[in-house]
């Protein structure tokens, strides 16, 4: 009975992201805490490329969505992620809001130029590393589950350069 009240809360929600003007037909005692059972996550997901910003900052390397993304006319109104949210100096702040949403999960991606700007030519960088440890340390300490996506279609503009990127067998 609880998995086809989960199924069917999870149905409802994806449901509602299809067509949001039936939102408005739920109140708040439909979907409660409670209906999930003890251990579920709820959480927040992000991608390094999509939420850090800094994007040659404290010796991270370019990636290919840095080179993509400068390029004029490939992007809608020339955005791309050299800001981005900011998460990189806002991270404490960004877990501040999660956890007033209730979360107790943050699934992440690691940036694989914030740790080997180069790929696997060049030295790993220890302040990408710092990074990643403080955000996870911060997150351990709000009580909050972080997991982690090692690659999240953002890779060392160098391996691109040199093999092709994932269509290489060189780079698999």
């Amino acid at each position: 009975m609880q998995v086809k009240r989960i199924q069917f809360l999870l149905l409802s929600f994806l449901i509602l992201l299809k067509y949001p003007s039936h939102a408005r037909s739920l109140n708040d005692d439909d979907v409660k805490r409670s209906h999930f059972p003890d251990g579920f996550f709820f959480g927040t997901s992000t991608s390094s490329y999509q939420v850090e910003g800094a994007y040659i900052e404290d010796g991270k390397g370019l990636n290919n969505w840095d080179v993509f993304s400068h390029i004029p006319g490939n992007i809608k109104n020339n955005d791309n992620g050299d800001i981005a949210d900011n998460h990189y100096y806002r991270f404490l702040e960004d877990i501040e809001l999660m956890r007033s949403l209730g979360t107790n999960a943050y699934r992440f991606s690691i940036s694989w130029t914030r740790i080997l700007p180069r790929g696997k030519f060049g030295q790993v960088n220890p302040i990408g590393i710092m990074f990643y440890n403080k955000l996870i340390d911060n997150l351990l300490e709000k009580g909050m589950k972080p997991f982690v996506t090692i690659h999240h279609h953002d890779i060392p503009q160098e391996l691109v350069d040199r093999y092709g990127g994932w269509l290489s067998p060189l780079m698999q």
